[in-house]
Parts: structure tokens; sequence; C-alpha cells
């Protein structure tokens, strides 16, 4: 085993590793979140099963409070939370309870009903927990590496969407003339998310944290102080020794308090990015768009269109011209995105379906464009414990702009004759 010292711990002149760390960092984003996306994109049969129960809404509400809620727990207790193990028991109850949701379907036979419906809020719940480990975690850990890193891991969120859409409009168009082919689809679909989040927990396990790339910026870490890396580095051969001496006189770290009043306009503005798009996406979508010439293909083609306009905005920023750096631009971008409810509600009262498809990819390009800028600009100027604390800080905003966009969403019932 090798010991981290400060001479060590120099720039490389080349980097090696960058671009495998930034495809695993994309698979690893997909696992984050294609477990939770499959559960949005199967709504279609889970209102055939639970018509009176609003799934859409309910399941997501259920959610965010176990996702926001251990998330800030985890955020408060950041630098004493063993990443490497954070992360990894993040996948595993994301694998374990995707492949809860088929048993429960076999088990029985797809037949509906209140106890099923418990059964799959439980899951629901344990997907909250999952992605708090995992996505606060992530951010926190890439926060402190190359921007990239950051970038092609939201990348991977959006595109676990993109994917599960995609897979979605397949396994419904190949299974939808088929007895109970509904149900064909959905448990196919389910058992390829099962695979994907096996995959991840392969992926950090064995061969993340072994990069060059990765290893560097974790020796880097641990020279400033960082704790949470240990598990990892020692994971992938290295022993790590802290000098606190060197570290407390080159920079005295910020507390989350300050790091927060310091970075209050980057929070906010994740916030209200997830406020408004969830406020919207996905209850409004399934419950408040009327009927039209696509029928049942109405609603998941809402939904395939924001995921993979979600995914292309994620990829903008990496273009340096077009990227938005300004604070006060950003804040501006996101406040005039509230133009978006007047917007989503008179077309759906008065519009076709191609404007709502117009309104729903714009919904998520703005969406992804922003979260990237946001989270690829806010960590610059920090050591890498701050800025694994300030990643872990970010996410608990983003999430509770998650939540308060579910709540948010219940008010377009109001009035709805068929609340």
């Amino acid at each position: 085993m090798t010991t981290v010292n400060q001479n060590e711990v120099k720039i490389p002149t080349r980097i090696e590793g960058k671009f495998k760390a930034t495809v695993v960092c994309w698979f690893l984003g997909l696992g984050s979140l294609v477990a939770w996306n499959s559960m949005l994109t199967i709504q279609d049969y889970y209102y055939e099963l639970f018509p009176r129960y609003h799934p859409s809404r309910v399941l997501t509400l259920v959610y965010q409070p176990f996702a926001l809620g251990t998330m800030t727990v985890l955020a408060y207790y950041e630098a004493k939370v063993d990443t490497r193990r954070r992360i990894l028991y993040g996948y595993i109850i994301f694998f374990l309870s995707t492949l809860g949701l088929i048993l429960i379907d076999l088990g029985t036979v797809g037949r509906g009903g209140i106890e099923d419906y418990i059964g799959i809020c439980v899951f629901v719940a344990a997907f909250g927990l999952a992605d708090a480990c995992v996505q606060g975690g992530m951010v926190g850990d890439l926060s402190y590496m190359h921007p990239d890193f950051v970038q092609s891991f939201f990348a991977g969120l959006a595109a676990s969407g993109a994917l599960t859409s995609g897979l979605r409009l397949v396994t419904k168009a190949v299974f939808d003339k088929t007895d109970h082919g509904l149900r064909k689809g959905v448990i196919l679909f389910l058992s390829i998310s099962t695979l994907f989040e096996f995959l991840c927990i392969f992926l950090y396990a064995n061969v993340f944290g072994k990069l060059s790339i990765v290893k560097h910026f974790r020796k880097k870490a641990a020279l400033e102080g960082s704790k949470t890396v240990t598990s990892d580095l020692a994971a992938a051969g290295i022993h790590t020794t802290y000098n606190e001496n060197i570290t407390d006189a080159k920079h005295k770290r910020l507390t989350n308090k300050e790091l927060i009043l310091k970075n209050k306009d980057y929070a906010f503005n994740l916030w209200f990015i997830y406020a408004l798009t969830l406020s919207i996406f996905p209850g409004f979508l399934y419950e408040n768009t009327g009927e039209h010439q696509l029928g049942s293909w109405y609603a998941v083609v809402l939904v395939a269109c924001y995921n993979v306009w979600d995914l292309i905005g994620r990829y903008i920023p990496l273009i340096d011209y077009i990227r938005l750096e300004s604070r006060k631009g950003l804040t501006i971008a996101c406040l005039s995105r509230t133009l978006l409810i007047p917007c989503f509600y008179f077309t759906a009262k008065y519009g076709d379906q191609g404007w709502m498809i117009m309104l729903c990819s714009f919904l998520g390009l703005t969406n992804g464009y922003l979260t990237v800028c946001v989270l690829t600009v806010a960590s610059r100027g920090y050591t890498a414990p701050e800025q694994n604390a300030l990643g872990n800080l970010l996410v608990v905003f983003l999430l509770a702009g998650i939540f308060a966009g579910v709540v948010l969403g219940w008010l377009w019932l109001i009035n709805n004759e068929s609340f």
C-alpha cells in the first residue's frame, strides 16, 4: 500500500483516465435515477390498476419526504460519513427495491388493490432513501474533481429519463396488442432497470475508484483534510495520512452555514428550478392535459419529450460560449421560467397536442441546462472538503425544490371534476 504525502498530489501535466471516468460517471448518474424514472414512466400501467389513487402524484409525494429527510441528515453529518459505503448502500437499495416491484407484480398477478398499492409505496419510499445516499454522495464526491464529471453525472441522470421513456415506448408498441400486454411490457421494463442498478454497483465498487485521475483527486482531497475518501482510497490500495497543521495553516474550513450564506443564490436557483418543474411534471401531464389524437400514448410521449430535451440541455453547457456563468444571469433565467405556468395552463385548456409537446420539450431543455450551469459553477474556489460539503448542501435544496413542486402540483386539481 502507498501513502498519501504532499508531493504526490501535484497537478498532472496529462490527465489520464479522464474519458473513462467521464463515461463511468454517466452510467452512475443513469443508475441513480433509472429506478425512479421507471416508476414515472410506467404510470399508465398504475393508472389502470389504481385509477382512484392518483398514482403519479401520490407515489411522488411518498418518495420525496424520504429523499429530502435522509439527504438533510446526511448533509449535516457529511464530514463524518463514509462516502464509499453510503453510495454502495444506495445502489444496493435501488437494486433490491426495483426487484421488489417486479416480485410484487408477479406475486399478485397484477390484480391491483390497496394492499398492492401500499407495497409499491414502501418500495418507492426506499427509492427516496437510496436517492439521498447516491445523489448527494456522488455530487459531493465529484464536486472536488473535474467539472466534466459533474456534468456527465447529471447527463446520466437525464439519460435515465430518456432511456426509460424510449424503452417504455418500445415495450408499449411491442406488447400493446397482446393479452395483458401493458403488464408484460412493464415487467420487462423493470427487469432492464434492475440490471442497470446491478451494473452501477459493480462500476462503483470495482472500476471508478481505481482510475488514476480519480485517485489523484481523492489523494489531493485527503491532503486538504477530507476524511470521507478514506475507504475509497483504501479500496484502491492507498493508505491515507493527514497533516492537519498544514491544512489549518492554509485554510480554515467554512461551516455549512457559511457555505449556504455564500451560495444562497445558487441554492435558491436549484430549489426554484425543480419546484417549478415538478409542479408540472409528471402529474399535470398525466391528469390535466385532456384527451387528444394520441390517446393512451399522449402522456407517454409528453414524458419522453421532456426527458429527451432534459438530456440535451445538460450537454449544452459543454459549449463554453453559451454556458451561463453569471450569478445574476442564472437567477434571472431561473425566475423567468415562471412564465411556463400560464403557458401550460392555457395550452392544456385551449391548445392542441403539438403546442403541449413543444412546451414539455422547452421545460426539459431549460431544466437540464440550468441545473448543470449552477452545479458546475458553484463549487469553484473552495477546498475539497468544502466542495464536498457544498455539493451535499446543494442537493438538499434540489430535493427540497422537488418536494415543493410535488406539493404545488396538487393545486392543478382545484376545480378538477375527477378529483
